[in-house]
């Protein structure tokens, strides 16, 4: 009898292999309650419908439903630290100037005149102001939003200043990071995350990072459907064969909490389970690569009792302890080596630990709902000295670049992006030609992509 045959549909793992927790427990420095939990319950094995990632009414809807009434992560706190500093973000063709208007007030206005509808900034742009004033007329808006000027004022007798503030939508500042929402009347952030997730959040201090490198790329794919190939390790082995000699893919962990987020653990310096008998711990460790990885020495000799991974923390810790000037005696070694990818609905991953400190936006392009504005943000830990280092300028890649070009973008990890990213435009153009009108997908390896599109259906259908 087969293993799906014993089980209940979902409780399937990688046969004859050790999970996650099993692999962490057996570390030497023990990884915090947030690594330890699991929350996976089944969720259906229907297809999921493939005309949502390329029909133009359902990009409508998602204009209309969703996007209007979800947290987006706009900006960091260090793109506006002063008073009348702002940082213009944009969801497709909404935009809106995220601005500090005091010490610990953030706003988000609607980027547009109320005179005729040109943008107050450009899109892309960043800086400081006293004002807002329009380029076409002269209208001006003071830094509270309020009208300071409309020119001349006695051809508009109809013009009330008191009625012509600029319109906002709702901000929340959390762990450094300024969201927004459309909706008034929307839950509050934490409601919207959930305790369970919060608690996580709470215990990574991201609040403590800094943006050190920006990188940007328009991927020829649907939002989600490039969102949704970040969301498993199921692809490593295939994808990735130079990552799987270190990563422990298909013993990865899959978790949700709440509507809105979810997550993998995937273990690093294990052997991928497709592999297991054909490395030896000294070669796992010599073909690590992943992550921000720049500076690792990989001509450490392992003596005849280490693992990779015992010997990956140590030399993780010490690297990054000196490179960012930051204490890590704290952290675990899972915390330090494993990839924590949490997607943040709709179009957030968090990654929590070390060497991955990263963060994922994605966004539709306003005009091609086939192609997704794909952004990277490398956080590293503050330095010792506790002075917050300006956040990287954004580098923008051409279609034909490869990430690794990026400035401080690691040359492994860079690689990882390229293939990716190459995958997407085959499976764009493919559920657009297959005959077959939807996605099937693993009950447990793939269980992101049905939590994450099953909040997409939530919000598209109300």
């Amino acid at each position: 009898m087969s293993v799906e045959m014993k089980l209940a549909k979902g409780e399937a793992r990688c046969p004859n292999a050790p999970s996650t927790q099993e692999i962490i427990a057996s570390d030497k420095v023990a990884a915090p309650s947030w690594v330890r939990s699991e929350s996976y319950q089944f969720l259906g094995d229907e297809d999921i419908s493939t005309e949502r990632y390329y029909e133009e009414d359902f990009a409508r809807r998602e204009y209309q439903n969703l996007w209007t009434r979800t947290w987006q992560f706009a900006c960091r706190e260090e793109h506006v630290p002063e008073v009348g500093d702002y940082y213009v973000y944009d969801i497709g063709r909404k935009s809106f100037i995220i601005t500090r208007v005091a010490e610990n007030e953030v706003r988000a206005y609607y980027n547009a005149c109320l005179h005729r509808g040109t943008k107050l900034r450009a899109s892309g742009t960043d800086g400081c102001a006293s004002e807002f004033k329009c380029v076409f007329h002269g209208w001006t808006w003071n830094l509270d939003g309020s009208l300071q000027k409309a020119q001349c004022d006695w051809d508009f007798p109809h013009v009330k200043a008191e009625e012509f503030s600029l319109p906002q939508a709702k901000v929340q500042v959390l762990a450094g990071f300024v969201f927004i929402n459309m909706d008034h009347n929307a839950q509050p952030l934490e409601s919207y995350l959930g305790d369970e997730f919060m608690s996580h959040l709470n215990a990574w201090k991201l609040e403590d990072r800094y943006v050190h490198c920006h990188v940007s790329k328009i991927i020829p794919a649907n939002w989600k459907l490039t969102m949704e190939a970040f969301m498993e390790a199921y692809h490593v082995i295939e994808t990735h064969p130079q990552v799987a000699v270190s990563n422990a893919d298909a013993n990865s962990q899959y978790d949700f909490y709440g509507e809105h987020v979810d997550r993998f653990i995937s273990p690093l310096g294990v052997i991928s389970p497709h592999l297991a008998g054909q490395y030896t711990e000294q070669e796992i460790f010599d073909q690590f690569t992943i992550g921000d990885s720049g500076g690792v020495n990989t001509s450490q000799q392992l003596g005849e009792n280490d693992t990779a991974r015992a010997a990956m923390a140590v030399m993780f810790r010490n690297m990054f302890e000196e490179a960012s000037g930051s204490d890590l005696s704290h952290v675990s070694d899972s915390e330090l080596l494993d990839c924590f990818s949490y997607t943040v609905f709709p179009n957030m991953f968090v990654f929590a630990g070390i060497s991955l400190p990263m963060v994922y936006r994605f966004r539709p392009v306003a005009d091609d709902h086939r192609k997704t504005l794909f952004e990277v943000f490398f956080l590293r830990p503050l330095p010792k000295s506790g002075e917050r280092p300006y956040p990287a300028e954004q580098q923008h890649m051409a279609d034909d670049q490869s990430f690794v070009d990026a400035e401080d973008m690691d040359d492994g990890f860079g690689v990882i992006l390229d293939q990716d990213t190459e995958n997407l435009t085959l499976q764009q153009q493919g559920v657009e030609a297959s005959a077959k009108k939807g996605l099937t997908l693993g009950n447990y390896q793939e269980i992101r992509i049905r939590h994450f599109e099953r909040a997409v259906e939530k919000y598209v259908a109300e």
